[in-house]
Formats: C-alpha cells, sequence, structure tokens
C-alpha cells in the first residue's frame, strides 16, 4: 500500500511503501517514553520503498535492550516522532503521521506485560465528543 506522510508543521514529509499487514503496537516502557503517550503505534516499511520527499528529520539514537542502535527520527521545528530505523535498515513509520492512517488497523501487539492499565479498558470510556 502507498502512504504519504507529515509532520505536525508540514515540514518534513515522505512517501513509502508499507504492508498493511503489519501494523503494531507497542506497550514497552521506551515507546511511552518516546512517544509521550500509553503505547507507540508503528507500521513497516517495505525495504528500500521509503522516500524522503521535503525537509529534513533529527535524529535521537537510542540503544535497544539487544545492544544495538535504534534510530528514531522526528521533525526538529515541531517534534513529531516519525520514524525508526534500525541498525539493519529496517523502517518503521508511526502511525499518527500517515495520511491514510485510517485505512490501516494493528494487526498485533507486543510487550503487553508494560501496557499501562487502563489500555485495554479504553472501549468502556465514554467518548467527549469532537469539540
Amino acid at each position: 500500500m502507498r502512504v504519504t506522510g507529515a509532520c505536525q508543521c508540514g515540514e518534513v514529509r515522505y512517501e513509502a511503501e508499507v504492508d498493511p499487514q503489519a501494523v503494531g503496537i507497542c506497550h514497552c516502557t521506551d515507546c511511552q517514553r518516546l512517544t509521550g503517550s500509553a503505547y507507540r503505534v508503528t507500521v513497516a516499511s517495505l525495504p528500500g520503498r521509503f522516500q524522503l520527499l521535503t525537509g529534513e528529520a533529527k535524529r535521537y539514537r537510542k540503544m535497544g535492550d539487544s545492544g544495538r542502535p535504534s534510530d528514531q527520527f522526528f521533525c526538529g521545528n515541531c517534534g513529531s516522532p516519525m520514524w525508526r530505523e534500525s541498525a539493519d535498515g529496517e523502517i518503521g513509520l508511526r502511525l499518527g503521521c500517515i495520511d491514510q492512517r485510517r485505512a490501516l488497523a494493528p494487526t498485533h501487539q507486543s510487550f503487553g506485560k508494560s501496557a499501562l492499565p487502563f489500555v485495554f479498558a479504553l472501549q468502556e470510556r465514554p467518548e467527549d465528543g469532537d469539540d
């Protein structure tokens, strides 16, 4: 599936081909801190099918529990987390930056033991509306 994406301010834009069956939610504590949220949702870009169109993302290198680096890319202007690149060149796009995000649904979850307790009960919470 072809997707396009951008940060909040629009300075950094990309296009990619993704596997719609490779959308994952990660509940690990690193992803909670890197997103400033309860979890991270990422879709895998197909190898060699990611292209930066405009702008230049900033990079933060994090060492994973495996001891291998994981580069986190974000907009230096608005701070939006946009994608990560593993040491093997695998790219994971942050779902919130993808223009077609409503067409992509998570297919798996990981690190459920680190999930915040309220996450699995979200459907039971009332919606406030779109004001």
